[in-house]
């Protein structure tokens, strides 16, 4: 008993660790896709008023509108960064040591460059209305929209490094970088980065949205959110439908690399050529019990998903875990299958749905009855959420789908984390991490329900006038 002791107490740190580390991600990432997608968005609108003179004062209040929202999630997005990165070396020591002289590098460009690009640029786009001339104004939001994009590059660029680790060699037990262009420009990089830039212009494409129907339905400010709506409408359709496609590739990449974790997310215990693609089904989750009790199946559509080949063998569960004790000895090798398997068709089915979405408010923007439609409005405001859940879907299948690994193939996640911090210890951070971040949750939903709802604000002097003035109070 007394021998056994350590052990579960080893066990529950590790737990621990990896609860407060997803709590921390996942909150942080609810900020982090609207960032992305509103400063481009931003940049348009600031465009449009820019290049359409008779149109400037609409696209004006509405950049100063929605750049409140802007603002408040890069606000508390950078807070909630800041506090995530603290785990690496309080909680995860042993990754960091392992990991130092490669993950580094890009976090380290992304904070003293990316980051900073992007906040004195933010400075400049809040304080320089009316002391800058348009031009140069206009050209400060797109360099906010280049630093967010650069500084989402890097972190994802040191993400695609554990999910797939390149240019880097084995000194002394330790990883260290020895091509550097790889790590930061392999192939998992670039398409994972094309994925969370366009989960990001969806998410802030539907905030939007959404935003702009709840005054629509409400009869205020007719004379503005009309366009917003339209604007949102042209965005979201043709980046939802791309994010689908490009999905599906991403899912081709990782069968090569991955090869479990397509498995698990079809609960695919066995090989099968060609595979079926499960709809939905009850039970057949665990490896005592791999059979399901129900099961809606559309034959081939897996191979074709996983290889972009209908008739192409899908490597099931079982076969991929004897290899893996073959080569790495005795252990289980696959992730939580449960989890895997639902985040994926939470991503997907939601993904579908507000694809539905869109192109309804297409055919309503091309019939000119966007801001007349009232169950479309319902619907837009409802759908708003629906990008958030794929986002937290999405980064669960990714995250929990390499499994047992923190550096794939390389280090596994029981092994990573520090051996000086107790289970006491961990629960106690996870308690001020869970209260302080229920404090932030709370501030953020009050905040961005206020100011959504407020009326855009009108026009400064110095955009009607063509004279200095102050920066504009709702900054």
């Amino acid at each position: 008993m007394e021998a056994l002791l350590p052990m579960v107490l080893a066990d529950s740190a590790v737990e621990l660790a990896r609860w407060q580390f997803a709590l921390t991600t996942l909150t942080h990432f609810v900020f982090v896709p609207v960032t992305l997608g509103l400063a481009p968005i931003l940049a348009i609108m600031q465009t449009l008023a820019y290049r359409r003179p008779h149109e400037r004062e609409r696209w004006e209040r509405l950049v100063r509108f929605f750049g409140v929202l802007f603002l408040i999630n890069f606000a508390i997005g950078a807070a909630t960064g800041l506090l995530q990165e603290f785990q690496f070396g309080m909680n995860w020591s042993v990754f960091s040591r392992y990991v130092g002289g490669v993950f580094g590098a890009p976090l380290a460009i992304e904070g003293l460059g990316a980051f900073m690009l992007e906040s004195t640029f933010i400075g400049l786009w809040i304080f320089g209305r009316g002391r800058l001339s348009p031009k140069v104004h206009l050209a400060t939001i797109y360099m906010v929209w280049l630093g967010t994009w650069l500084s989402a590059y890097f972190i994802i660029a040191a993400n695609s490094w554990m999910q797939h680790p390149v240019g880097y060699e084995i000194e002394d037990g330790k990883a260290e970088a020895n091509d550097i262009l790889a790590i930061l420009f392999q192939w998992y990089t670039i398409a994972s980065f094309i994925h969370v830039i366009l989960a990001g212009l969806m998410t802030a494409g539907f905030l939007v949205l959404g935003v702009a129907a709840w005054h629509l339905l409400r009869r205020r400010n007719s004379d503005l959110f009309p366009a917003a709506a339209a604007l949102a409408i042209t965005i979201v359709l043709p980046v939802t439908a791309v994010q689908l496609v490009w999905g599906s590739e991403l899912g081709v990449f990782v069968t090569d690399v991955q090869p479990i974790k397509i498995a698990a997310t079809e609960a695919l215990w066995e090989s099968e050529q060609p595979a079926g693609f499960s709809l939905f089904q009850i039970g057949g989750f665990t490896a005592d019990d791999p059979t399901p009790s129900f099961d809606l199946e559309i034959p081939y559509l897996l191979s074709f998903l996983a290889t972009n080949r209908f008739t192409s063998e899908v490597v099931g569960l079982n076969p991929l875990q004897e290899q893996y004790e073959q080569r790495f000895g005795p252990g289980t090798y696959y992730p939580d299958i449960r989890l895997v398997y639902w985040s994926m068709r939470v991503m997907a089915y939601l993904g579908s749905l507000l694809l539905v979405v869109a192109l309804w408010g297409w055919w309503l923007k091309r019939r000119q009855r966007l801001a007349t439609s009232t169950w479309f409005q319902r619907v837009a405001i409802v759908s708003l959420v629906l990008p958030f859940l794929c986002n937290f879907a999405g980064w669960v299948l990714k995250e929990a789908g390499r499994q047992p690994w923190v550096v794939y193939f390389q280090l596994k996640t029981e092994d990573a984390v520090s051996t000086a911090v107790s289970a006491s210890t961990v629960a106690f951070s996870l308690g001020v991490w869970v209260a302080l971040y229920s404090i932030l949750g709370v501030f953020y939903v009050i905040l961005m329900r206020r100011y959504a709802r407020q009326d855009p604000p009108p026009l400064g002097v110095e955009t009607q006038e063509g004279r200095p003035a102050v920066a504009a109070p709702t900054y």
